[in-house]
């Protein structure tokens, strides 16, 4: 009998925008893949979820997604986790939930905090359509193509990028979509 692969989203900031749901799914399933099990020590900690933490993230999940399928195959109930909000969003998982889905193991989605989502939701931008690229490139050259290809796009358009790049990301987005396009810089969303 084959368990379950469980999509489980996570707070974004504050603890408590879990929902009920997923504490009680990361309570019951036999392990929890977690993208840096420091990280989500502190989640389990407050929820006092003890089940076992298992260490799945970008460098790691190519070599461990055909363990983490026999297991499940075997009847475990296995939670995926990012540090914060839905996983697969941007961070690991594609090639675990992709292999299951193939293999007809059972995928369930327990949605919750979405970064991108809460973000738009806040900002005052147009949102009834946009569309979500992710990670922008780190080195200046790749970024700028990237979006000029994104240039003519008539709807919001949502990127991440790290604090460290924002400044130089801005004056690229500057560069590449004029003065007109309307911004909105948006971290620590739930803190």
């Amino acid at each position: 009998m084959s368990g379950v692969l469980y999509i489980v989203a996570t707070p974004i900031g504050n603890l408590s925008d879990i929902t009920i749901r997923a504490v009680e799914t990361l309570m019951r399933v036999d392990m929890v893949l977690a993208e840096d099990t420091r990280h989500s020590k502190k989640l389990f900690a407050h929820y006092e979820i003890h089940s076992p933490l298992i260490a799945f993230h970008e460098h790691n999940e190519s070599h461990k997604a055909n363990g983490v399928i026999s297991e499940i195959r075997s009847g475990k109930s296995i939670a995926l986790i990012s540090d914060a909000g839905t996983p697969l969003i941007s961070d690991p998982g594609y090639q675990l939930v992709s292999q299951a889905k193939k293999l007809g193991i059972e995928v369930v989605p327990i949605p919750g905090p979405s970064a991108a989502i809460a973000a738009l939701s806040s900002s005052g931008i147009a949102s009834s359509r946009f569309t979500f690229f992710g990670f922008l490139p780190t080195k200046q050259p790749a970024r700028l193509k990237l979006l000029k290809t994104k240039r003519s796009l008539n709807e919001t358009i949502i990127f991440y990028e790290s604090p460290k790049r924002i400044l130089s990301t801005m004056e690229d987005m500057l560069e590449v979509f004029g003065a007109d396009r309307e911004v909105c810089l948006a971290k620590e969303l739930t803190k």
